[in-house]
């Protein structure tokens, strides 16, 4: 079996930045061992699997290294940067991807900046505080949850910085992954993050759109705005504007792609 396989970083303008997400279109799933082996194989945080339907949509389905996920935003960013960039899609289409997560949309604007609508995902749920603290070796100002991910506010972006989780702790916590955040100090720039998920062999992610859609209502709420700048404060770091839209959140960005490459097995 021959499979074409490319690599985008997605929320960034440069090659070697943001999040590398693997990208196989695919005409028609492989079983589930092989694309979660594919994954393991290409050890990023997701690598995307996405087929045409009947319909014109597509299906979608993001692996770890180590499990299938119901929601990516960077993956989701780099599929359709490759759909746009091999025409599969139309320039001035819309791609719409069937998921777990339900039905998501992107679009592309002229400059090549990517808009993908996303399901909001707000902290409206209690997490210990004190489990938090003692992964992050810090004390929180506040601590929530969502259905996926833990949620812990810092004082500020020195402190974010700076920060020396334990890893373990983290991977104990029953949830998807950690999201840490604090309100930004560079100029233009609203609030920045951290993501971490070594429960699912990605201690820390470079940048987490899925992350964003709780990120946008937290912030939104506290700033009194819809549309955000952000950033995410990984070794490799990466930007996404966030606008809030009802119950959606709609995460911008750029990806490019930096390899292609065929698997033989």
């Amino acid at each position: 079996m021959e499979l074409t396989i490319r690599q985008v970083d997605a929320f960034t303008r440069k090659p070697f930045a943001g999040n590398p997400a693997a990208v196989c279109v695919v005409e028609a799933f492989p079983d589930h061992a092989f694309m979660q082996a594919v994954a393991n194989e290409m050890n990023l945080s997701e690598t995307a699997f996405v087929r045409r339907r009947g319909d014109g949509d597509w299906d979608l389905r993001w692996f770890t290294p180590a499990a299938e996920v119901d929601l990516c935003g960077h993956a989701t960013l780099a599929t359709a940067h490759t759909l746009f960039e091999q025409g599969l899609v139309e320039a001035t289409a819309t791609a719409v991807f069937q998921t777990r997560s339900g039905a998501l949309r992107v679009t592309q604007s002229t400059s090549g900046q990517l808009e993908m609508d996303f399901p909001a995902e707000p902290a409206n749920q209690g997490f210990p505080g004190e489990l938090i603290d003692n992964a992050l070796n810090t004390d929180c100002l506040r601590h929530a949850a969502n259905r996926m991910d833990a949620l812990a506010e810092l004082e500020n972006e020195t402190a974010l910085r700076e920060l020396n989780p334990d890893m373990s702790a983290i991977a104990s916590l029953d949830v998807r992954g950690l999201i840490v955040t604090a309100p930004a100090d560079e100029p233009g720039v609203d609030f920045v993050s951290r993501f971490f998920a070594p429960q699912l062999n990605v201690p820390e992610d470079p940048v987490t759109g899925s992350a964003h859609c709780c990120l946008a209502p937290w912030w939104g709420r506290r700033l009194g705005k819809t549309v955000m700048k952000a950033k995410q404060l990984s070794a490799r770091g990466g930007e996404v504007e966030v606008e809030l839209s009802g119950e959606r959140v709609l995460l911008r960005g750029y990806a490019v792609t930096v390899m292609s490459a065929t698997l033989k097995v």
